[in-house]
Formats: structure tokens, sequence, C-alpha cells
């Protein structure tokens, strides 16, 4: 039985993320990715869509290793994407590797995961008739 090989999708350097902060990786389909980077270098992948509301996460403040929602404070685990108690639910997750300061994501996670949702859209609503 053969192994089968996993694609990797170089997304940026790991100096391109602000340390404590985010940056948005654009799929073809369905929502952005978020890309976190911690205090200590270490690197995190989510949905950039908070399980509670739909808030983008790349928006939030990042301390440890979690981020705070920015629409309702909810506090998420960017290890795992679990929403942190009394709060429940999960950001989906996406696998990093970073190599020679490189940030790769798995490519067949990022063309097959969440991409049947509906990707944010920022700004004013327009009226339904």
């Amino acid at each position: 039985m053969s192994e089968v090989t996993t694609a990797w999708k170089t997304i940026c350097k790991v100096d391109d993320i602000p340390v404590q902060g985010a940056r948005r990786v654009q799929r073809k389909m369905g929502p952005q990715v978020a890309v976190f980077r911690a205090s200590d270098d270490r690197v995190f992948a989510l949905l950039d869509r908070c399980p509670h509301k739909g808030g983008p996460l790349s928006q939030g403040i990042v301390f440890g290793h979690s981020v705070a929602c920015p629409l309702h404070n909810w506090t998420i685990a960017l290890d795992s994407g679990e929403a942190q108690a009394p709060d429940v639910g999960c950001a989906v997750r996406f696998e990093v590797r970073l190599v020679e300061g490189q940030v790769l994501l798995n490519q067949v996670e990022l063309d097959t995961l969440a991409i049947d949702l509906p990707a944010l859209v920022a700004g004013p609503c327009s009226k339904v008739a």
C-alpha cells in the first residue's frame, strides 16, 4: 500500500504575520483562513469565522494560544479551534507546517474544508424586498 503524499502550499514568511496577530488567506471557495502568530512564534490556522455568530477571528485579539472574537469576546483555542467554557463550539482548524521560516498549509484542507460555507461579506446590508 502506498503512502498518500500531502501537498503543502507556501502562504507567507512567519515574519509576515504580526506577533500576536493574524493574516488572512483567500481561498477559491468558502471563507478565508486566518493564520495566527503567537508571542512564542508558534503559528496556527483556523477558518476566519467564530463558531458563535461568524465573527472574523483574524480581527480578534491574540493572547497566549487563544484569540478573542471581536464580536462577542468568545475565546477560541488556536491549537484546537475549541471555544472556552462556558461557551460551546469549534472553529475549523487547518494543519500548519513551518519550514525554514515559511508558513505552509495543507493544500487538500484548503481545497476541501468548510468550502460549503458562504464567505463573510463586510459592509452595509442591502434591503431585501
